[in-house]
């Protein structure tokens, strides 16, 4: 069962990253070349493991919002790429770890790390990830640039124990969840693409409003994907559907299913979150008290509001090819719901 979205989006052809991609195209070819390098170690484990998880996919989004911002900024240099890197491999070493907090035996369609080598190699292979982002980081020599990425690593922990507070608890209020996903997810959006301007050079008005672009897109992703858990398409994306039900997990979509419901749908909510006594129709229910309170759709809205922020922030740039590949990633981000 699934939720099925009909906004006009006033556009011809669905929203891609196609023009992002191609903007950095062969810059991402460094980056990859840059990750395979970093990942070597003399303990097999440690590439085996690590590349398990680089090569299950994912479309490098973060990455790829340093290198077009650099772009968007005119920086002719290098930097940009083993600070992309830098990127990737704190968000890799993020999704290693929250493997092994949630459990998941999937990601990205294929067995998850942790899965595969147990859940003590995960979170080894996660801390060595994040070691190599940091000596990338002294590599690139800027104590800005440290700033801002070892800021946002700090945060991302802070969010993910922040995230386990809130976990099986129906009382978690919409600021508290924001909280939540600004910091585990929408920080390195915004340190990626802030570095892009730092590496530049350029004034701190246009660092400042690639910070609030970034900002602003991770929350669109991470609200989408809160949707999307609740959806049927989620098999396409390679996860099964209600994974944050069956972990307890108190995302938005939940959140205003909880606070429009009456006496008898709370109890529901607490039984099936709080103490996780879930039946095989407990799913679909949720997702039918979802509906009947438009949940899904206003999480959806909510994310249209967080990506109109992120395009106002845009407004300082010049329009160029560079400056609508951001923009259209917004749109990508929220057609996924769709």
């Amino acid at each position: 069962m699934g939720i099925v979205v009909n906004l006009e989006s006033g556009q011809s052809a669905s929203p891609s990253l196609d023009a992002l991609l191609h903007l950095t195209a062969e810059d991402l070819v460094e980056v990859n070349e840059l990750i395979v390098r970093a990942m070597d170690s003399r303990v097999e484990l440690i590439p085996q493991l690590a590349g398990h998880i680089v090569a299950a996919g994912g479309k490098r989004i973060r990455p790829m919002m340093t290198l077009i911002s650099a772009r968007l900024c005119d920086y002719e240099g290098k930097r940009h790429i083993g600070l992309s890197a830098c990127v990737e491999f704190i968000h890799t070493a993020t999704l290693l770890h929250d493997d092994v907090v949630d459990e998941s035996n999937l990601r990205r369609g294929l067995e998850s790390a942790n899965s595969v080598w147990g859940n003590q190699a995960s979170v080894l292979v996660g801390d060595f990830l994040f070691s190599r982002a940091f000596e990338l980081m002294v590599a690139d020599g800027s104590l800005d640039v440290l700033r801002v990425l070892s800021r946002a690593s700090s945060v991302i922990a802070e969010g993910e124990v922040l995230q386990l507070t809130t976990s099986n608890d129906t009382e978690t209020g919409e600021t508290a969840y924001l909280e939540v996903i600004q910091s585990k997810t929408a920080q390195l959006f915004s340190a990626a693409c802030r570095i892009g301007a730092l590496v530049a050079d350029r004034p701190k008005v246009e660092e400042d409003a690639l910070e609030t672009f970034g900002m602003n897109l991770g929350i669109v992703f991470q609200l989408i994907d809160d949707a999307l858990d609740y959806s049927a398409k989620q098999a396409t994306l390679g996860k099964t559907v209600g994974d944050d039900f069956r972990d307890g997990k108190i995302t938005l979509p939940v959140i205003l299913a909880f606070r429009r419901g009456d006496d008898e749908e709370r109890a529901f909510w607490r039984r099936t979150l709080e103490q996780l006594d879930q039946t095989n129709d407990d799913l679909g229910h949720a997702i039918d008290l979802m509906t009947k309170h438009c949940a899904l759709d206003d999480t959806v809205e909510r994310a249209r509001h967080y990506g109109a922020i992120a395009r106002d922030a845009m407004g300082i740039f010049e329009d160029r090819p560079e400056k609508q590949a951001l923009l259209d990633a917004i749109d990508f981000c929220i057609d996924r719901a769709y």
